[in-house]
């Protein structure tokens, strides 16, 4: 199975701009004029052009919005670097929601980018996950 990743924008070339500076990815294909694939991850991640107010589907009134917003998935990315990586995606336009966090696994940071989808920057050390796993079967 293939896992694409794709995330509703305000705004094609400012979103091309802040995953390109801060996580290093770069425009793959370009699908119509709404639409930009972007390539160096292990998902290609799609920006998708979607206006503010839009309706999100048919099965709801809910409307696209682009300040902070809640959903219950988010994106991880796990960087060697979390401190060059935070810094970098704050001076791309993001926000960071948390200081870094150590953890028994590694490091964490809470960010939202210039769009208000929140993601994680993770940085793992030593055993990584392994270091809190319970290795039994659910």
């Amino acid at each position: 199975m293939e896992v694409l990743i794709n995330i509703d924008v305000g705004d094609l070339a400012v979103a091309k701009r802040f995953y390109g500076d801060t996580f290093d990815l770069k425009p793959g294909r370009r699908l119509g004029d709404t639409i930009v694939e972007l390539v160096g991850a292990t998902s290609s991640i799609y920006l998708l052009q979607k206006e503010a107010g839009s309706q999100i589907s048919p099965q709801t009134a809910e409307q696209r919005r682009f300040d902070r917003h809640w959903t219950p998935v988010h994106l991880d990315f796990v960087v060697d670097n979390i401190e060059a990586v935070t810094n970098r995606a704050v001076a791309a336009g993001a926000v960071q929601e948390s200081p870094i966090q150590q953890t028994a696994w590694g490091k964490i940071a809470l960010m939202a980018d210039p769009f208000g989808n929140g993601f994680c920057l993770i940085q793992f050390v030593g055993q990584g996950y392994d270091a809190i796993c319970d290795r039994g079967p659910d």
